[in-house]
């Protein structure tokens, strides 16, 4: 029984590493000592490609003129490249009524379905052009709603790194690998994934993440691990509401 326990926790507990605002304007030097750390321990990221970069506050780093050739050395490793929104601007106020109810301001929340689809779509032909596949997406600051989720699905992205819950789920067909915590947390059971960004880190930063990683390398997943165990049976499907249901309140204060 304790062996069957045992084996049950290490099949379904996992991390997803998810690096955000991936862009041609980023902390370099970081993203170096980053790769070398994830060659090291044969770690698979999930890489947040914002394609056109807009957003000022991620224009102040020197700019990578090899930007897409680089993304592309990172898909060979098999690396997840996933879409990050579009230029990463924000221009509209969720006021909370957001799908999450994160709060804040977003790119997509609260634009009509045909923008939403034309932000993804001009994003997805900038990726197409690099030569880069996209199958998954996370909107920057974790805002969304039923439009976003529809814009995706008909430029055939359905799984989305963001959401509420212990383990992978499908709602409105869409796959979503949650993502919980602001800063790296080794859970005994259940499957989420990171929330980096580079561009904010110090050198302590790095050593920190550097640690965690030796401490908890053997529970780091790929996405395609984790996409595998989406499964909405009544046991995740309870947790799950219990976990979205309880943040949701939390952040209301």
């Amino acid at each position: 029984m304790l062996n069957f326990v045992k084996k049950y926790l290490s099949e379904n507990t996992g991390i997803l590493i998810r690096l955000d605002d991936i862009a041609e304007n980023m902390n370099w030097p970081l993203m170096k000592k980053c790769e070398a750390l994830f060659d090291k321990y044969n770690i698979k990221p999930l890489l947040g490609v914002v394609s056109n970069n807009m957003d000022p506050d991620l224009l102040s780093n020197q700019k990578n003129e090899l930007f897409w050739k680089q993304i592309r050395e990172w898909k060979e490793k098999k690396w997840e490249i996933s879409m990050h929104g579009y230029t990463h601007v924000y221009d509209k106020e969720t006021h909370r009524k957001d799908y999450f109810n994160y709060g804040g301001k977003s790119e997509f929340f609260g634009h009509s379905y045909d923008e939403q689809f034309s932000r993804i779509n001009k994003s997805l032909e900038i990726f197409k052009k690099e030569n880069i596949e996209i199958r998954s997406f996370f909107a920057p600051n974790h805002t969304y709603d039923l439009n976003t989720f529809a814009a995706l699905k008909n430029n055939n992205i359905t799984n989305i790194i963001d959401g509420y819950g212990l383990m992978p789920f499908k709602r409105n067909s869409i796959n979503f690998i949650p993502q919980l915590f602001y800063r790296e947390i080794s859970l005994p059971f259940g499957i989420n994934s990171t929330q980096i960004h580079l561009n904010y880190w110090k050198e302590n930063d790095f050593l920190k993440f550097e640690q965690f990683i030796i401490n908890n390398n053997s529970k780091i997943i790929s996405f395609d691990e984790a996409v595998k165990k989406v499964n909405n049976n009544f046991f995740y499907s309870s947790i799950n509401w219990l976990i979205e249901k309880s943040l949701k309140l939390i952040r209301k204060f």
